[in-house]
């Protein structure tokens, strides 16, 4: 035994040689020296809160955040985070305390999140719209000693031993504290915040991120111009690390960060708040970026500069912006949690001949190195397909209470002369072109990303394995239409009656996050098997085209109006036929592609209506219903039939479009 192991150790270390040989000095050059020289100098000792009060001392009347009608200046900002931080503190939180943080997306908010820094602790965001067994585990999880909310925790969140700070009922003890700043009690090396993020065990996963890391992410960067002119939007959920560089990207450069409010996501009102209040920069995923372009571009133009990743980017949908937007600065941006929010990007220029395939993901922001290596951590050539490792000042600390898999994702940095610098495995799969960008390839494991969520498939698989009637179950994530990825679920069952759709979505509603809910739930009297025993994913059959068959004849729209509705829906879900009783979720649709349906919905009716209209009548049938009711004093029914004929000619010409584009 121990004379084969050093002869496969013997072998390995051949062929580790052999693949370094194999690189020309130059080549090796460009890859771990030249397209890695990213170092530059930014506050990189400094804490999150200790950069913030700086700004504070140099424009403290400066606006800090807007918030609906209200307005808060770094001074008063600073002094309402102090208020509550004393507070905190005198609770005893401290360096590497983690609290927990219950409260929508307000101004509010951002003092919380400012004073749990100054008090020395690290935040942990609870997203209010999580199921509670969710927030159950992460609390446990965490191990949080104390919770701050802005509204009472629901009842089965009760966990002793955590103090809960209300900040409504605590108005008073709160603002009998001193407002002056606090001893600056921890450094660049602390948590700043431990944020979850799907686990392929089945549980979520706290990233734990120390300052150091945010400071690179907004401190001496070039992927966006960061100075005290700008307004950026905070519009990310609070449980999403985007969110990160929404906030601190103007708070520690004397910025305006305006907050678009908690609510439905609505195209008219995004343009509204970004026109308003002059935002200048912001963030979208993929897939809403995709849809404003789609649905209303003009929500981007008076916007400077947009960041979008989190998916493979559509080259028609960047052509079609730069065409409509000539003064917007577009980029495609890519980052892992476990690296801050962002790590490379890739600048689109309009002078540029766009790539025939996928879009680049760019190169590494400053601070922060790029390899990628084969299986024995050795950099594969350019142009040759590898695993992208990470590495540099934006990396996080690991996995709260996760040494082990810490360790295995964590490791250390091969290239680095700096002691202790570590590379993150990030599970994808690139390469480098020969410009020194690096296109995206895929993944090496079952992780996806839809909408800009990070999901592990193995959790929903093992959610969905607890349920009494499933014997055995896979999840994927189908992209059968380009630009369209949904999660399909694939079940076994322990006996008939196999479960119904709706009662599955139910049942995963009530502890998994909405996203990450299957549109489909296919049932098999066995998953297929490769010859080695593991599941055969691509043997998988496809769903239909309509999640739900159509029953007959008379389940069909018939009315001008329902024909209306149902072609809008058909061309924003990809749907080839739609029933009247189709309910809207069921059959792929979500909160951005419902801003889609509203924005066009208006345009057909020539009127403006709530977009919670659309969540109260969620079914062809009830929809027009609703609309015949309500009434429509600005459209006749001859009118409708115009506009919906013209609306069906210019969906089937899109279609019709995008066909002829994947032909060629």
């Amino acid at each position: 035994m121990l004379g084969s192991m050093k002869t496969a150790g013997a072998i390995q270390d051949f062929l580790r040689n052999e693949a370094i040989a194999s690189l020309a000095d130059a080549e090796k050059q460009k890859l771990l020296v030249e397209w890695n020289q990213t170092k530059v100098d930014y506050p990189r000792d400094k804490c999150l809160h200790e950069l913030f009060q700086t700004e504070v001392q140099h424009t403290p009347e400066a606006v800090a955040l807007v918030f609906k009608d209200q307005q808060l200046t770094y001074l008063e900002l600073n002094e309402r985070a102090n208020r509550l931080a004393n507070h905190l503190r005198n609770l005893g939180v401290k360096p590497e305390t983690l609290v927990g943080l219950f409260a929508e997306r307000s101004a509010e908010y951002v003092v919380c999140v400012l004073a749990i820094l100054k008090a020395g602790g690290a935040y942990v965001p609870l997203d209010t719209d999580y199921p509670v067994e969710r927030l159950l585990f992460m609390l446990v999880d965490s191990g949080v000693p104390v919770v701050v909310a802005d509204q009472s925790l629901p009842k089965d969140l009760d966990v002793r031993g955590i103090t809960v700070v209300n900040l409504a009922s605590d108005t008073r003890l709160i603002e009998s504290c001193p407002k002056s700043n606090l001893d600056i009690i921890n450094n660049a090396g602390h948590l700043a915040y431990v944020i979850y993020t799907s686990g392929s065990t089945g549980q979520p996963k706290g990233v734990a991120v120390p300052h150091r890391g945010v400071v690179r992410l907004v401190r001496g960067q070039n992927y966006v111009e960061f100075d005290n002119r700008r307004r950026f939007l905070l519009h990310a959920s609070t449980s999403f690390d985007a969110a990160t560089f929404e906030m601190w990207g103007p708070l520690l450069n004397g910025a305006t960060c305006v907050i678009f409010p908690k609510q439905l996501l609505d195209f008219q009102e995004l343009e509204r708040v970004i026109r308003q209040h002059g935002v200048t920069c912001l963030f979208l995923t993929t897939g809403l970026f995709n849809q404003i372009i789609d649905a209303r571009p003009s929500v981007l133009e008076t916007v400077d500069h947009v960041l979008t990743g989190g998916e493979v980017m559509s080259v028609p949908r960047v052509q079609k912006a730069m065409q409509l937007l000539p003064r917007l600065q577009l980029a495609n941006i890519y980052g892992p949690t476990e690296s801050t929010t962002f790590a490379c990007f890739y600048p689109i220029k309009k002078e540029v001949a766009f790539p025939a395939g996928s879009m680049p993901i760019g190169r590494p922001i400053a601070n922060t190195t790029f390899y990628i290596l084969d299986n024995f951590l050795q950099p594969v050539p350019i142009g040759v397909a590898g695993e992208l490792h990470i590495g540099g000042d934006g990396l996080a600390r690991g996995y709260h209470n996760r040494p082990e898999l810490t360790a295995e994702k964590f490791i250390a940095d091969p290239f680095s002369p700096e002691p202790g610098a570590r590379l993150y495995k990030t599970g994808d799969l690139a390469r480098h072109l020969p410009d020194g960008n690096i296109e995206f390839l895929g993944r090496i494991d079952h992780q996806v990303k839809i909408r800009g969520f990070r999901i592990e498939l193995g959790e929903i698989e093992a959610v969905l394995g607890r349920h009494p009637n499933i014997l055995n179950v896979v999840v994927i994530a189908r992209e059968d239409v380009p630009d369209h990825k949904l999660l399909v679920s694939y079940l076994v069952i322990r006996q008939e009656p196999a479960p119904t759709g709706a009662e599955l979505r139910e049942f995963l509603l009530q502890r998994l996050p909405n996203y990450m809910v299957p549109v489909s739930f296919i049932t098999l009297p066995i998953l297929p098997l490769t010859p080695n025993g593991k599941i055969d994913r691509k043997a998988l059959p496809a769903p239909s085209r309509s999640p739900i068959e159509i029953r007959s004849i008379s389940a069909l729209p018939k009315t001008a109006l329902e024909q209306s509705i149902a072609s809008i829906w058909q061309d924003v879900l990809h749907l080839t036929v739609t029933e009247l009783d189709h309910n809207f979720f069921d059959i792929g649709g979500d909160s951005i592609r419902i801003a889609s349906v509203h924005d066009r919905l208006q345009k057909l009716l020539g009127r403006q209506f709530p977009i919670t209209d659309l969540f109260a009548h969620t079914t062809i049938r009830s929809l027009a219903a609703y609309f015949n009711s309500s009434g429509n004093p600005n459209s006749t029914v001859d009118a409708l039939r115009v506009r919906a004929r013209q609306q069906r000619q210019s969906f089937s010409a899109q279609h019709n479009m995008r066909h002829n584009k994947q032909l060629s």
